[in-house]
């Protein structure tokens, strides 16, 4: 783990893979979009590594899908949140945010970089992914007014070829989107935002053991 971090971090002092890596998991139509409005409400979100079994994991979150407001309830995310005005900056966000939805402790989370923002237009956000790691052994508390389950995956199952995968995926009453490109993790349909933010990171660790 020691050793993968801080390859991580050498891995940072270059240009990162950018949106060319994300686009790779994107849905046809996100071709077609120019920059986020200036409306565009800011979020952050925390890939969070530990090591689990001596193996590199990262965890990811099933939010809840009572809330019909929610353009993103049911779905597989990272832990993160909007950016709230008493928040530092867009870091302090991811990390407050990854307290809050999971139980883990500020001070554990070592921050690496941030890697490339996102645009949601669905729900207007753009969205500031951070990497970190803690060295404690994750003891996870569910936020459960927003967290239904968590998924520790264990970073090698993302860089298999075959957990990339297509589906037609039914979004709403009478919309489908066609060969949507999504990580198969146990099952789960891991896609969109989630998927475009893990393939840039698969293409930033690539060669790293």
């Amino acid at each position: 783990m020691d050793i993968f971090i801080k390859n991580l971090k050498e891995q940072f002092q270059s240009p990162l893979p950018g949106k060319d890596a994300q686009y790779e998991m994107a849905t046809a139509f996100r071709y077609n979009l120019t920059s986020p409005p200036e409306n565009a409400s800011k979020a952050a979100v925390m890939a969070l590594f530990y090591q689990k079994n001596n193996i590199p994991h990262f965890c990811l979150i099933q939010r809840v899908s009572t809330n019909i407001q929610d353009r993103h309830s049911g779905q597989i995310s990272f832990p993160g949140g909007k950016f709230e005005i008493d928040d530092k900056n867009l870091k302090h966000t991811a990390i407050r945010e990854t307290y809050e939805e999971i139980g883990i402790a500020p001070d554990d989370i070592h921050v690496v970089g941030k890697l490339t923002e996102l645009y949601i237009p669905v729900s207007n956000f753009l969205v500031f992914p951070y990497l970190g790691y803690t060295n404690t052994s994750p003891k996870f508390l569910l936020q459960e007014s927003e967290v239904e389950n968590i998924i520790e995956v264990p970073f090698q199952l993302i860089q298999e070829k075959s957990t990339r995968q297509l589906i037609d995926l039914k979004i709403s009453g009478n919309i489908t989107l066609k060969k949507v490109p999504y990580f198969n993790v146990y099952g789960k349909v891991v896609w969109g935002a989630t998927a475009m933010i893990l393939n840039e990171l698969v293409h930033l660790v690539k060669g790293i053991d």
